[in-house]
């Protein structure tokens, strides 16, 4: 049931302040959509979908990279960051997508990855045909490695990478190099006033070409407490490490000093009409994220606590009250995400509560013992998707929606070994699966032909035989599928935009979450089961429909007081 209530006006947004609130639409380019059938998604398959996208109601895109690369870790691993992998397209596709989106009333968010490049960029390359000490070296972080009580020559530290394995790689004189995560992705050393030059230099490029915006990749890690990793005393162990605080001061994580980085950044976006937008991948405690997110840095910073939550109202109470406090705190808004290229889809995970492992983490033990859908409770996964999506679209701050969720794809759990492509799945065997299965390409027909639409007989990634119901095509034509759902939230939403406030209130039940925001704009979520009684007011959308006049359970409401 939905109505157009004459009671709610929007608020006027200013240019400036344009992505406070908008609707951002997450693209993984090599699975959106492939233009000339080799496989891969690419630049101007992304143009030839921007009627899609506008249809859609999103106002803003972000591209994860595009950039030359060999997909050591999907595409994270950059060997040239200003230019397009060609794979992808040309800089001339760049530009082509760019004008239609911003013709379509759409702005572009891209990845930056500054904590590392690829190991085939022109820098580590010379690095790497440099002798010890050099300038070239001194971009990257190289360091002798240790005598071991075996009297062999071993790693500087016993440091676990973030895919698994050691984090130091030996070269050919000896030496061995940092990097955090693959082996291919080598840590930059952000203390050479070279290495800080050059991030500014390509946030120029980008930003002249026309971006509206960056994504912040390992936004927390930049900088590093180099006197102790090149230092001559022996680095601390991996569990010392692990153990120390993140209070500013840890030698790898969330070092006080990066937000010089981001201070000189945003003096750069802010040169700009209007100023660049910034939001930070910042795995780090809520109490010192809100420094990310300040008008002197970045501006924005994800808040990545519903990503592991679960479908519960006091938990996603506790977690939307503390990050609304903490945006307020940093002058920002705040972000809501439900999925990501890193996480299991949430349709799945709401559907997996029996997979729930010691950690909280849902999903990742289904994952381990093969990822049958057929464990996976998709109607109700897909009922408290719904719910969730349509309450969060009703807070104040931006919302970010994955590719692929306007469809209500689910993960595809079952991909077979020899097909998978996540750093994680091979160096961490046993322990996890990877994040291959967020990654499918996305189906836009019926057809299983071309991969259902995708562009390509044989896309990078198989697609399961279920795809065939969740086509956009097909959804199009169905009033009741969850992309038409979204068109209308998303539609209704633009035209509900109030000031960034709301007020909780009690409703005497402690499965419903329920607050108003101040033109008058009422959300209502049940998390239970159980049928509540739908308070007074126009109702303007639900998620499912209403029973006799009463919200069923997993569903939320819009009213108009």
């Amino acid at each position: 049931m939905t109505n157009n209530p004459n009671s709610i006006v929007p608020v006027e947004v200013s240019e400036e302040d344009w992505w406070r609130q908008a609707v951002v639409y997450q693209i993984y380019p090599r699975s959106f959509y492939d233009s000339n059938a080799d496989g891969l998604g690419d630049l101007p398959g992304i143009t030839e979908k921007v009627p899609y996208l506008k249809d859609l109601g999103v106002d803003a895109v972000w591209l994860s990279p595009f950039y030359p690369s060999e997909l050591a870790d999907g595409g994270y691993d950059v060997a040239d960051y200003r230019d397009v992998s060609p794979q992808l397209g040309t800089l001339e596709d760049f530009k082509e997508m760019l004008d239609a989106l911003h013709e379509a009333g759409i702005k572009v968010i891209i990845d930056i990855v500054p904590n590392h490049t690829s190991d085939q960029h022109v820098w580590f390359q010379e690095a790497l045909a440099s002798p010890k000490g050099s300038k070239a070296r001194e971009r990257y972080i190289f360091r002798d490695g240790v005598v071991g009580e075996d009297g062999k020559v071993g790693p500087p530290s016993d440091w676990v990478a973030m895919f698994g394995g050691s984090q130091w790689e030996q070269v050919e004189d000896g030496q061995y190099y940092l990097h955090t995560f693959a082996v291919e992705q080598p840590d930059l050393n952000w203390s050479n006033p070279e290495v800080r030059e050059e991030f500014e230099d390509i946030i120029r490029f980008w930003s002249d070409m026309g971006v509206d915006g960056f994504r912040i990749d390992v936004a927390a890690n930049l900088t590093k407490d180099m006197d102790l990793i090149l230092g001559s005393d022996p680095l601390p162990t991996f569990a010392e490490l692990e153990a120390m605080p993140r209070d500013g001061n840890h030698p790898v994580d969330d070092r006080d000093e990066v937000h010089d980085v981001y201070k000189a950044w945003r003096k750069i976006f802010n040169q700009y009409k209007p100023a660049r937008m910034a939001v930070g991948e910042a795995w780090v405690d809520a109490k010192r994220r809100t420094a990310y997110a300040t008008k002197e840095e970045l501006g924005q910073a994800f808040n990545f606590d519903l990503l592991k939550a679960k479908f519960d109202a006091a938990e996603f109470k506790e977690i939307i009250s503390r990050n609304l406090a903490e945006a307020k705190e940093a002058g920002s808004s705040s972000t809501w995400v439900l999925s990501n290229h890193d996480v299991i889809r949430h349709p799945s995970r709401y559907g997996l509560d029996q997979y729930e492992d010691e950690d909280g983490n849902i999903g990742n033990k289904w994952l381990l013992k093969g990822g049958a859908p057929s464990d996976v409770d998709v109607e109700r996964g897909n009922r408290r998707a719904d719910a969730a999506i349509m309450f969060l679209l009703g807070l104040p701050g931006s919302t970010y929606i994955y590719q692929g969720e306007e469809l209500g794809l689910h993960e595809v759990g079952d991909i077979a070994d020899e097909h998978r492509q996540d750093p994680t799945f091979f160096n961490s065997p046993g322990v996890e699966i990877g994040r291959d299965g967020c990654r499918v390409p996305l189906p836009w027909t019926a057809q299983q032909a071309e991969g259902f639409g995708f562009g390509s007989d044989a896309p990078h990634f198989p697609q399961p035989d279920w795809f065939a119901s969740h086509a956009a095509s097909v959804e199009d034509a169905d009033a009741e599928s969850t992309l038409n759902f979204y068109r209308e939230a998303l539609a209704k939403r633009r035209n509900l935009i109030a000031e960034e406030e709301l007020v909780w209130e009690d409703s005497g039940n402690e499965d419903v979450l329920q607050f108003v925001r101040p033109n008058g704009w009422r959300v209502l979520m049940n998390f239970g089961e159980t049928p509540v009684d739908l308070p007074d007011g126009e109702v303007i959308l639900t998620s499912t429909p209403l029973e006799d006049g009463k919200v069923p359970g997993e569903t939320t409401v819009w009213l108009a007081n």
